[in-house]
């Protein structure tokens, strides 16, 4: 059991020291057994919970969360109650126009009606129900702002911050986010407010934040191993499992799967192995496929990811895709391969004093702000440096066709730095000189001399540099048109003009930080149809066999529409799943 939730009995029996079962024995029934302990996976219980529906989640790993706990915790759910509430009636024709264009023929147009027919109805289902809170960025606009029904925001939803001390004594079985992304070793704080602490001393309310932040920090650490303020990710995490521990669903931790089983074509339950012993679950409705898809995987990288194989990722360490060889044992196909078949992020790697890899994704911290290229082996520009992190990403694949852009380099001055931090290195750094010993940073007094210590041609970054200082003064980039959409200036300061995402190079000395592709997340997946249903080669769904999250093949066709529409896809169609399972479907 978990925080005090028990998990049923076992009816077995032991021959020698193993434990076998009779031929046709359950250890124990349930009606939807969910595979996987991430949003999707949680979101799918929950629901068939709230049906009334007997439901467990078996979970292969130590922790709760899966990537959802590291990520940002967005949802990004088209004509959503908060747009409605605002007096925004139009927007799912609007994402329709966007997500067509968006996808074009990648993907089977039912999948995408289905999401934008269910989302709004899964965001008020679970706010009636539960105690989930979400509330919109009025200001965060979707990726490809080029494309026709691109909305300036309102789409992405942040989730409200959650308690983790309500959890007991099952807080320590909630995934971490990122140990590079918190403050002092585990402090949370979102995006806002982080921005907001940069003021701290300047102005009262930054400084009054920042003392009541620190201050339940330092109460946590006496006894916790981090800060319970969660937000983000962990937020939306932690507030899913606190609700299935409340409506005593278990939640079997540290228990792998090793089949699932079949009656006459149908999938009636799975065989797993907890504390050594194997049990046999009957799943009388549903088995839900939610383990995250493979990102972390590095053989199934290098067989369906495109080369350069990344050799690192920031997802959960679960997501190796062993739910996918699952589905596939007993007839389920995976979806057409993509360009790429992941979700990007680029990532500079560094070594933790333990020894392991810290992977730090450039999401929009740095990239967008004034003051900073990226340079291939050429040392020449090749994207718009403030496009979303998956379409970064995708340039930096495409290029490298030609010239090797893997890795690329983030080159910058000093000043830069100070003001704005560079990945792992935060604004108003004092020593960088840590930073350069262990290899992270790279420096050096001039352009040609940084070229040469990174490796790229040296008259080709000069030349750049040049190029791009002149940019700067004009504030307008005729190469990549840098800052020239909402979704650049969104990210750019403010405060800087006349273009809020150019700024000039030009205070030595110079740095530069290498990215490398990471998944953050796969794209190919289970092939399913409209309910979430897992199908066969002939597109025959398979019955009481489900799928969402990143097992579900994308239904985007791998493109990212927005900040969260990992997390808005997975979560919505846990509840399709769940609900279909439900017989409401």
């Amino acid at each position: 059991m978990i925080a005090g939730v028990p998990y049923g009995r076992l009816r077995s029996k032991g021959v020698g020291s193993k434990m076998t079962h009779e031929v046709g024995e359950w250890g124990d029934e349930y009606d939807v057994v969910v595979l996987g302990a991430g949003a999707g996976g949680m979101t799918a219980a929950l629901v068939a919970s709230l049906e009334g529906l007997r439901t467990i989640v078996v979970e292969r790993s130590d922790r709760v969360g899966g990537t959802t706990a590291r990520s940002s915790g967005t949802v990004w759910i088209p004509d959503n109650p908060q747009q409605r509430a605002s007096g925004v009636t139009d927007d799912a024709a609007s994402a329709r126009v966007y997500l067509d264009a968006l996808v074009d023929g990648r993907a089977e147009p039912a999948l995408r009606e289905a999401f934008i027919a269910s989302g709004r109805t899964m965001l008020e289902y679970l706010e009636r129900q539960t105690d989930l809170r979400f509330q919109a960025y009025r200001e965060h606009p979707d990726y490809r702002q080029e494309l026709p029904g691109a909305a300036a925001g309102g789409r992405p939803l942040e989730p409200a911050a959650f308690d983790g001390r309500t959890l007991g004594a099952a807080f320590d079985s909630l995934g971490w986010p990122l140990r590079e992304l918190m403050l002092f070793g585990g402090m949370m704080v979102t995006r806002g407010e982080a921005n907001r602490l940069l003021r701290v001393g300047r102005s009262w309310d930054s400084t009054v934040l920042g003392v009541k932040l620190l201050a339940r920090y330092l109460a946590d650490r006496t006894r916790y191993r981090r800060g319970t303020r969660l937000v983000l990710g962990n937020a939306l995490a932690g507030r899913l499992f606190r609700n299935l521990l409340d409506r005593r669903v278990p939640v079997w931790l540290s228990t792998k799967t090793s089949r699932l089983l079949t009656e006459a074509g149908a999938v009636v339950g799975l065989l797993v192995e907890r504390d050594g012993k194997p049990i046999r679950l009957r799943a009388r409705r549903a088995v839900v496929m939610a383990g995250g898809g493979f990102p972390a995987s590095a053989a199934l990288r290098a067989r369906h990811l495109p080369a350069p194989t990344p050799q690192y990722t920031p997802a959960y360490e679960g997501c190796t895709g062993e739910t996918l060889e699952l589905a596939q044992a007993v007839g389920a196909v995976l979806g057409p391969s993509g360009e790429d078949n992941a979700l990007w992020f680029p990532s500079s790697i560094a070594t933790r004093d333990d020894g392991s890899a810290a992977v730090y994704p450039h999401i929009v911290l740095d990239r967008a702000k004034p003051g900073l290229i990226a340079v291939n082996a050429a040392g020449r520009r090749f994207v718009d440096e403030a496009v979303s992190y998956h379409e970064f990403t995708r340039a930096m694949y495409r290029a490298h066709r030609t010239v090797p852009s893997i890795p690329a380099w983030l080159v910058c001055d000093r000043r830069f730095v100070w003001r704005y931090g560079l990945g792992m290195i935060r604004p108003l750094t004092p020593r960088l000189s840590p930073y350069v010993r262990r290899g992270y940073l790279r420096t050096a007094p001039t352009l040609e001399a940084l070229a040469l210590e990174i490796g790229v041609d040296a008259h080709g970054l000069a030349d750049t540099v040049r190029k791009h200082n002149e940019y700067a003064r004009t504030g307008v980039d005729p190469e990549f048109a840098r800052g020239g959409n909402a979704y650049d200036l969104g990210n750019g300061d403010p405060a800087h003009g006349p273009n809020p995402c150019l700024g000039p190079i030009e205070r030595a000395p110079f740095y530069a930080v290498a990215v490398v592709p990471t998944p953050l997340g796969t794209s190919l997946g289970l092939r399913t149809n409209a309910n979430a249903q897992v199908c066969d080669a002939r597109g025959e769904a398979i019955p009481g066999l489900y799928a969402c999250g990143n097992d579900m093949h994308s239904v985007m066709g791998g493109e990212y529409p927005g900040a969260g529409s990992q997390i808005g896809i997975a979560m919505t169609f846990g509840f399709v799943a769940a609900r279909h399972a439900a017989g409401k479907g």
